[in-house]
């Protein structure tokens, strides 16, 4: 899969978005708590999601003794986010910018212009 597809096809189903944001919210949970994040869920449902989520490496999972807590793991997103979105956001970015300083520059032809007139 191309650079990021497995980050985007972990971020299309918003059962995994809600457990990414609660993994944002409070970090290191188990899969019991987790799973009270998806009351309509079975906890092999979740299992499923948290294993697409770890194949993006969006969560990362440790064990301690026989718990397993659940990490968000935010660089690869971040990574798409510059690969793809900066990349489409800076043309834009660029136009505002020239705006900004257009109008920048029309305001200060219009104020000196009202100074020498006075």
């Amino acid at each position: 899969m191309e650079q990021g597809g497995e980050v985007f096809r972990a971020l299309a189903d918003p059962s995994r978005r809600a457990l990414l944001d609660s993994l944002f919210s409070r970090d290191g949970q188990t899969l019991n708590e987790l799973c009270a994040e998806l009351p309509g869920m079975t906890r092999f449902g979740v299992m499923k999601h948290l294993s697409v989520l770890a194949e993006a490496n969006l969560v990362v999972t440790t064990r301690y003794g026989r718990t397993k807590r659940h990490y968000l793991n935010p660089v690869p997103i971040e990574q798409v986010a510059n690969r793809w979105i900066s990349k489409y956001a800076a043309r834009f970015t660029a136009a505002l910018v020239a705006l900004d300083e257009l109008v920048a520059l029309d305001h200060e032809t219009r104020t000196s212009g009202r100074a020498e007139s006075a």
